[in-house]
């Protein structure tokens, strides 16, 4: 009997000691193999991450690339300041600064010599008002571009903001080399001019409308200089604190001295613009062009490839303003 004590004792310990030694590789296997696993899953998140960071590093110059093919204009020239706004003046080997142009208009209104008439070079910027619009802009742009010739758009906002095709076609026309200018937002003379007189906030407000909408076509740092005020600047009373605030903002207003006439009088078909446009400009070594590319003025598209002619023959350099 005390040897089958003994026995049992023993066996006891034994069957302890082999429980212990099988939980013990338990835990060391749950160990190992819990190790295991969080390495694996670490690895694969650092691929992860890798590749994430490849992408955007692919997907950055992917963009870069975009933006520089945006850039540039139907020459392949690439047009945007070092601030990436793509109306800039800088780079722009068919552009001339607007104040220049101003001051020409405003020193031959009075009859002074403007500054560069002594040299001796024909120049004619063509000017578009009121647009764009889906029925005649396209078809001054495909003239443009088949003459290679470029022109500066007056864009009133509720036009560009009318539709896809609208916006489009304002991409379209810097795509193609061409200059944007600020003609308000409304057009509306009741609001900009109550009384025949200017109200300088609400010009403003509408010249700061339509520059949102072009930016958000081209961004926020889309700008123009450019401006055009609905009717002409010398229609107006109380231009003085208008003119203040423009030279403040760095805003450079132009008019026209020679017109085909699309805007005024009777209905003109595409013959009688032109010879309109002839009276005009007859003497004006640089000439400003006022014309129209919103709804009714196919006219106006019908009469640009003779009108294009008829400058170039007569000595004309085309160019533009901002």
């Amino acid at each position: 009997m005390k040897n089958n004590h003994r026995y049992n004792k023993n066996k006891g310990k034994n069957i302890k000691t082999a429980r212990t030694m099988i939980l013990f590789i338990i835990i060391v296997a749950f160990v190992v193999v819990g190790s295991t696993l969080m390495a694996i899953k670490f690895s694969e998140s650092k691929q992860a991450v890798q590749a994430l960071d490849v992408n955007k590093e692919t997907n950055s110059e992917s963009n870069l690339d975009s933006n520089k093919e945006k850039s540039l204009d139907s020459n392949g020239e690439n047009n945007t300041d070092n601030k990436g706004n793509v109306n800039s003046l800088e780079n722009d080997p068919v552009a001339d600064d607007i104040a220049f142009v101003e001051k020409y208009l405003n020193q031959q209104m009075k009859g002074q010599m403007p500054d560069g008439a002594a040299d001796g070079k024909k120049v004619v910027y063509l000017t578009f008002d009121d647009g764009p619009s889906e029925t005649v802009t396209p078809h001054i742009l495909d003239t443009l571009k088949a003459e290679n010739v470029h022109a500066t758009f007056f864009l009133v906002g509720k036009a560009i903001d009318e539709s896809k095709v609208t916006k489009d076609l304002v991409k379209r026309e810097v795509e193609e080399g061409n200059a944007i200018g600020n003609h308000t937002y409304s057009h509306n003379y009741n609001y900009l001019y109550p009384n025949k007189t200017v109200n300088v906030d609400n010009v403003m407000a509408d010249v700061n409308k339509t520059n949102q909408s072009l930016k958000n076509i081209f961004g926020e740092n889309f700008s123009t200089r450019a401006i055009r005020f609905p009717g002409g600047h010398m229609t107006w009373k109380g231009m003085d604190s208008m003119d203040a605030l423009m030279k403040e903002k760095d805003y450079h207003q132009v008019d026209w001295n020679a017109m085909t006439r699309d805007a005024e009088g009777k209905p003109k078909n595409a013959e009688q613009l032109k010879q309109e446009l002839i009276k005009t400009i007859v003497g004006r070594q640089k000439a400003v062009i006022l014309m129209h590319d919103t709804y009714g003025k196919e006219e106006t598209a019908k009469a640009l490839p003779g009108i294009i002619q008829y400058l170039r023959e007569q000595g004309y350099e085309f160019r533009t303003m901002k």
